[in-house]
């Protein structure tokens, strides 16, 4: 496939597929997709499915000009020990907190791009 390791990614996505990358020799999972291990360098990298699941390990509300609602920014530690931002669909300020369980799903965009978002694990 031509175009890197972000275009696999955003083509995996665009097939309903969410994928990370797992160096081989250190079985490190990280996030975005790269020609080689951060940290190392190495270059024995494969492509896994991910869980989905997660948690919150940051939550900001971003205000916007009444009447359109705020709208979070959020860092996601996934079970795989990855982290990556995105934004939690179906939840408000009362209902959303750090350490929160949240499930990946894959979104449109206004383009009908793929984009990777979350909704709390219990939805």
């Amino acid at each position: 496939m031509t175009g890197g390791p972000e275009a696999r990614w955003r083509a995996a996505l665009a097939d309903g597929r969410f994928l990370l990358q797992r160096a081989i020799s250190s079985g490190t999972v990280f996030f975005p997709p790269r020609v080689m291990e951060p940290g190392t360098g190495e270059t024995d990298l494969e492509w896994v499915e991910a869980s989905g699941l997660g948690h919150i390990y940051s939550l900001t509300w971003v205000s916007q000009k009444p009447p359109v609602p705020p709208y979070n920014v959020v860092i996601v530690r996934l079970d795989e020990g990855a982290q990556l931002m995105s934004r939690i669909e179906g939840a408000d300020p009362e209902t959303l907190r750090i350490g929160q369980r949240v499930r990946a799903k894959i979104g449109t965009q206004d383009d009908g791009a793929p984009i990777l978002l979350f909704e709390p694990a219990g939805h």
